[in-house]
Formats: structure tokens, C-alpha cells, sequence
């Protein structure tokens, strides 16, 4: 198992949303993030998150995966954030 998680899924679809998610998100792309409570983060993506097997603090195992967002800009700031929390991606183009 991976280690522990905030939230992990075992619903079929859950999981495939998960992966989907994962597909989405190839390294060194530059995304808009809109999580599930409504928060906005923007960043590159360092490398495509993987989706892992994982154990909640209640002990429940499922799926989720971690991706981590850096700014070129702001070379001290990255986020991490679980990919079950994420409602949409969108994929900015660079200038």
C-alpha cells in the first residue's frame, strides 16, 4: 500500500474519475485547477500524479492520488492537492 490519504475512493466510478484525472495531467503542463469547495489554483504540473492503492485515517483502503502544482514565477510556492478533491482541470496555454 502507498501510505495514507485525507479521502480514498472505491466506488467504480470515483475511481475512474481519479484516473481520468490522471490523464489530464501530464508533466510540465500548465493548469487551472477548480477544487469541489471552490478554491482556484493555477501552477505547472512537476510530474503526472499517480494513482495509488491508500488507507484512510479511519482505515478504509482505496484510490487516490496526490499531484503537486509549482508557479514559475514564484520559485518558494507549490501545492499539493489530492485528486478526489478536484472538480475540474483546465489546461492554460502558454504565451
Amino acid at each position: 500500500m502507498g501510505g495514507k490519504a485525507e479521502k480514498v475512493y472505491t466506488e467504480p466510478g470515483d475511481i475512474e474519475r481519479i484516473l481520468r484525472l490522471v490523464v489530464e495531467l501530464p508533466g510540465q503542463t500548465h493548469v487551472r485547477i477548480t477544487m469541489k469547495n471552490g478554491d482556484i489554483v493555477s501552477g505547472a504540473v512537476t510530474e503526472r500524479p499517480a494513482a495509488q492503492l491508500l488507507q484512510s485515517a479511519s482505515g478504509a483502503t482505496g484510490m487516490n492520488a496526490r499531484l503537486r502544482l509549482d508557479h514559475p514565477t514564484e520559485p518558494d510556492w507549490t501545492a499539493y492537492l489530492w485528486l478526489g478533491d478536484i472538480e475540474r482541470v483546465e489546461r492554460l496555454i502558454e504565451s
